[in-house]
């Protein structure tokens, strides 16, 4: 029985669109660039909320912490990308595509982790906390078990993280400024218009362009974690 189940799933990854060399070698190049660009930067934005937070007149763990999660998983993000479309290798490509897709939902959680532990730290931000990070093990759970199975499931868990902020907005205004909600707002408009050009397959490139939104979208969020988190910084 597990032979056959493997068999099947060898024979559905072959079949997929990307085994049959759905990307040309041009386009696999734009990918690794533009999430290998996307790596470099986000391990040295990584270093200064790092530095920033150490060096502050006076030092918050949590925002260590929080800064500390926030920042491996954006590197983690457009690390696996970057390898998965960079690595011609099939069967390490495969690894490293589910690596890709488990990395974004530890982004989506990683992204909330400093405004919830820093910015709304209380009641609702622990519970937020609670259920942004429950969704990503689901999700992750949902990739690993089952990789050729229930990705409409997947992509609702990736849109409900991305947009249950809204159910604490009362809070998040009281909480972070019009620039800081304007910055999370910009990202995950640009995050959602980036969707297009990956489900469309028929746009040339589109690939890379969602590739950009992405880099687009973790900009505007990383800027408002440094604005919101770093307040200090922002006002000298």
């Amino acid at each position: 029985m597990n032979a056959v189940r493997k068999e099947q799933y060898k024979q559905q990854r072959e079949n997929s669109p990307e085994e049959q060399g759905e990307f040309s070698v041009v386009e696999e190049y734009l990918h690794s660039i533009t999430h290998g660009i996307g790596a470099v930067l986000s391990l040295v934005g990584m270093v200064v909320l790092l530095m920033a937070a150490s060096y502050a007149a006076s030092v918050d763990p949590w925002k260590i912490v929080s800064l500390s999660l926030y920042g491996t998983t954006l590197v983690l993000l457009y690390t696996a990308s970057t390898l998965y479309h960079g690595i011609p290798h099939r069967r390490w490509k495969q690894r490293f595509q589910l690596l890709d897709h488990c990395a974004i939902y530890l982004l989506i959680a990683g992204t909330y982790t400093p405004f919830l532990l820093v910015n709304m730290r209380g009641t609702t931000g622990w519970v937020l906390f609670a259920a942004v990070w429950s969704l990503a093990l689901v999700g992750i759970a949902c990739i690993l078990l089952w990789p050729q199975r229930f990705s409409i499931l997947r992509v609702a868990i990736y849109l409900l993280m991305g947009w249950m902020i809204v159910l604490a907005s009362g809070e998040m205004a009281a909480s972070l400024s019009t620039t800081d909600i304007a910055l999370l707002a910009a990202g995950g408009i640009t995050y959602t218009l980036g969707v297009v050009f990956y489900a469309v397959r028929a746009i040339p490139y589109n690939h890379a362009i969602w590739h950009l939104f992405v880099v687009a979208g973790s900009t505007c969020h990383y800027f408002a974690v440094y604005s919101a988190v770093l307040p200090h910084i922002s006002a000298a």
